[in-house]
Parts: C-alpha cells; sequence; structure tokens
C-alpha cells in the first residue's frame, strides 16, 4: 500500500509534473532541489510511473556512496510499501537486490560506469538520474560525460535527470546538450529548505595545529567532543556529528565514551549492520552519530535534531612522488557545510554547531575541489581510452583534466600495458577496467592469479584496495 500522506509531504512534489513535462519535450533536465525536499526518494518513484503520475517506466538511480543506494532503495520500498528488491531494488558491489520486476533500482556510480562499459545502450533503462551531481565526484563527471554521449550517438530516446542541491544547475543545464548542440536543458526548481536550523559557531581554542595530510590536532579533537556534550546538554535530540576520517571518529568516540548517550561510528566501511541501526533511529536512550562525509546527503538519520561539524572534510589529490592518490585534510567547502547543516534541520527545527569562527566562514571554498583536478587520474583515462576518447577532449565534462596528470597517467597506463603508444586501450587494458580497481592493482590481479591463483590474488587486491 502507497503511503500517499508521507509522499505528499516531499515539498518536491509540486515541481514533479515540470520535470516530467521538461524530459517529454526534451528528454534531458537538470533539477535543482535544496536537501530535505525528497528528491532522491519521490522522483525515482514518479519518473516510474510509480506514484500514478506519467508512464511506467524503468528508471536507474546512481548515488556517490554504497551507504546512500541502500537507504534511498529502503525508503522508496517503504513508500510503497513493499520490500526492496521487488519492484524498488539495488545494486552495489558485492551485494544486489534486484530482480525481473524491479522498475526503479538504486545503483552506486561505480557500477553505473562499469555497466556503460560493458554495454553503452543500457538495455532496458529508460531514465538515468544522477543524483548529487555537485559533489564532483570523479565517477560522477565521467558517467554523466558518457551518458550524454550515449545519447547523442545511440539512443536519443534515453531520458537524463541531472540532479543538484547547490546553485551550480545552469552549467549542468549547458552540459547535458553540449554534445547535440540543441540549447539548454530545462532547469526544473523544487522549493523547501526544510525546518529550519539555529547556527551557533564554536571555535577551537588557541594554537590548534592545521590539519597537514590525514593528521589532526588531538586538541581540535577535543574540543569536538566537548562541543557535542555541550549541545547534549542544552539542547533536545540527537546528535550528528562530522568528522574527516575513520581515525577521528574513533578518538572522538573515546572520549565521549563515558556519556549516557549511545555513540555510534558511521562510515562508508561500518558493517552493514551499524549503518542500518543508524538509518533505524534510536529507542530511548538519546544518540550520538559520529560521521564521515557519507551522512552529507542522500540520507536522513532518524532523531537528529543536533549538527556538530568539525570543519574538516577529507578529499583526494595525487602523490606525484609515489604516483599514486592519497587523501588530504581539508577545511569544508561552503556547499559542504550547508549541506551538513541541513542534515539538523530534516524532522524539525534544528541546531548547527560550527567549530570555527564566525570570521572564518566566507573565507571556505565555496565548492569541494573536484576531483577531477586534484586526484589521481590513472583509471579515468583508461576508462576514456576504453571508450574511445583517450584524451577526454570530446566527453562533456564540466572541468577538463588537467595536461599534468593526463599525461602521467597514460604513463602508468603504457607501463602495465594498458595502453599502446597511441593511448588507445589493449586487450589487456579492457579486462583491466572491468575489474573494477585501480589499474596497478588490476594489472597485479592479473598477473598474480597466474602466478598463485586467483583466490589468493584477489585477497591480497582487496587488501591494497582499502583506504
Amino acid at each position: 500500500m502507497i503511503r500517499t500522506d508521507a509522499l505528499d509531504r516531499l515539498p518536491v512534489r509540486a515541481c514533479v509534473p515540470e520535470l516530467l513535462a521538461a524530459l517529454e519535450s526534451r528528454g534531458t533536465a537538470v533539477l535543482h532541489a535544496p536537501p530535505g525536499t525528497g528528491k532522491t526518494t519521490l522522483v525515482p518513484l514518479a519518473l516510474a510511473g510509480l506514484t500514478g503520475t506519467g508512464p511506467g517506466r524503468r528508471v536507474l538511480v546512481a548515488e556517490p556512496r554504497r551507504m546512500a543506494v541502500r537507504a534511498a532503495a529502503r525508503r522508496m520500498a517503504w513508500l510503497l510499501g513493499q520490500e526492496v528488491g521487488d519492484v524498488v531494488g539495488y545494486t552495489v558491489r558485492g551485494d544486489r537486490r534486484a530482480g525481473p520486476s524491479t522498475r526503479v533500482e538504486v545503483v552506486t556510480t561505480g557500477v553505473l560506469l562499469q555497466r556503460l562499459q560493458r554495454d553503452p545502450e543500457l538495455p532496458g533503462v529508460d531514465v538515468v538520474l544522477l543524483d548529487e551531481c555537485h559533489e564532483r565526484h570523479l565517477d560522477a563527471d565521467t558517467a554523466l560525460a558518457f551518458l550524454v554521449d550515449v545519447r547523442a550517438a545511440l539512443r536519443p530516446e534515453l531520458r537524463l535527470v541531472a540532479a543538484s542541491a547547490t546553485s551550480d544547475s545552469d552549467a549542468w543545464s549547458a552540459l547535458l546538450t553540449s554534445v547535440d548542440g540543441s540549447g539548454p536543458a530545462p532547469v526544473v526548481r523544487a522549493s523547501g529548505e526544510g525546518f529550519g536550523c539555529t547556527v551557533h559557531f564554536a571555535p577551537p581554542p588557541a594554537g590548534i595545529r592545521p590539519a597537514h595530510g590525514t593528521r589532526v590536532d588531538p586538541a581540535l579533537l577535543r574540543h569536538v567532543a566537548a562541543t557535542v556534550r555541550t549541545a547534549l546538554a542544552r539542547h533536545e535530540g540527537d546528535v550528528l556529528c562530522f568528522l574527516p576520517g575513520t581515525g577521528e571518529i574513533a578518538r572522538t568516540a573515546a572520549l565521549l565514551g563515558d556519556g549516557e548517550a549511545e555513540v555510534l561510528q558511521l562510515h562508508g566501511r561500518a558493517p552493514a549492520s551499524v549503518q542500518d541501526a543508524v538509518l533505524r533511529g534510536g529507542g530511548e536512550r538519546r544518540r550520538v552519530v559520529l560521521s564521515t562525509s557519507v551522512a552529507e546527503s542522500s540520507l536522513t538519520v532518524p532523531g537528529v535534531r543536533i549538527v556538530v561539524d568539525s570543519g574538516l572534510a577529507r578529499e583526494p589529490r595525487t602523490d606525484h612522488a609515489r604516483g599514486l592518490g592519497s587523501l588530504a585534510t581539508v577545511p569544508v567547502s561552503m556547499a559542504g557545510a550547508a549541506q551538513r547543516l541541513g542534515r539538523a534541520g530534516r524532522e524539525a527545527p534544528g541546531t548547527v554547531y560550527r567549530c570555527w569562527a564566525e570570521a572564518d566562514d566566507t573565507r571556505r571554498a565555496r565548492f569541494p575541489a573536484p576531483e577531477i583536478r586534484v586526484a589521481d587520474l590513472t583509471a579515468f583515462a583508461l576508462r576514456v581510452a576504453c571508450w574511445g576518447d583517450p584524451s577526454a577532449r570530446g566527453l562533456a565534462l564540466l572541468d577538463a583534466p588537467p595536461g599534468g596528470a593526463m599525461a602521467a597517467a597514460v604513463s602508468v597506463l603504457r607501463a602495465v600495458g594498458a595502453v599502446d603508444g597511441e593511448g588507445r586501450a589493449t586487450e589487456r587494458g579492457t579486462r583491466m577496467a572491468r575489474l573494477g580497481v585501480h589499474p596497478r592493482l588490476a594489472r597485479a590481479l592479473l598477473d598474480g592469479a597466474r602466478r598463485v591463483g586467483a583466490d589468493r590474488a584477489a585477497a591480497v587486491v582487496a587488501l591494497l584496495s582499502e583506504e
């Protein structure tokens, strides 16, 4: 039984007819919807014709994170009064719950890329919705570029929606039609900002050392823990605290371990049972959820009325000395801070504590650095070589890949036998691209399987592929 009351309360519902009309007339659209409006859960159901509007279609929804994939599928199935795996399903690496009756399938952008490279036509798919485009993950940028190509060359009837929660919609609008030149795609704007939040600035004491690499001053973590305790004492509801990485989460959890609230650690590698417990909500005992950026978007953590923001995030960088990708701790962007703030006002008026001085607020970057500018591009270079555009110059990308980083990536690919002298993918490179790991590790897997056996080689590569 469809939960009509819950669907009607989602603010994005008001703009669904406009979105459907835009897709009917143009085939592409940009959906600008602030956090908390329901774009991740209601819109895919409407696109599939499951809410009583529009014809029945099969919809593929791409999310940047595995946790968001499972959460979105679970929420949509609940809205329909069904179980996950029936009309609504999901696929992430190593876990699939979907079948012949599935009309809405939620996948990670990595899974979408693998499907596009195996069969660019995406047979059986009528609509693709790329969610959280504003986060500028490299996989999402690449998938969108490939989809624009597919519409132009193979499947003009494939409908494509780019969903963003920030104000960069016009750039996506131009990008969606950059290949066919048909003019900017329609931008559909949803209104609604949740219940609103009161913001408090809680700057740390003097003498805190800036983050370097993945190192964060323990004094800052002590300040964050103290701020969490203050928030618990002053306000009702659960606390969602944003920290840059799993190490900082563990250390902050130790600092909070003697309190009355239950402390939960939420990150991409947390066991599924922990993730499910966080997303189900708590009982009578208050909760403190310590999370990385996985909870910034596409998730509603029930019971949260307070957000404590450490002000830090982790972004990929290229370690040119080793020729490998790494992570760096940076100040969260203004867009990221706004996303975090929105988590507190999803279910009721909320409160946000920002662990930095108010004067520092406007010095932050407006948006996170696009991964294509700062990350290791070896895997990207292999994907575009397999796609048939080794330079990526013909792809619909908001930012062109830096020349130096691409040259370094192609050099690595030549060294491991993935591309030939002209940068075109070899047969070996095509096999490597389908393995879903960094090309260096893909080479190790292919060569190691012959020497030590497939199982042992796979186990070693799986360990090496962890952060």
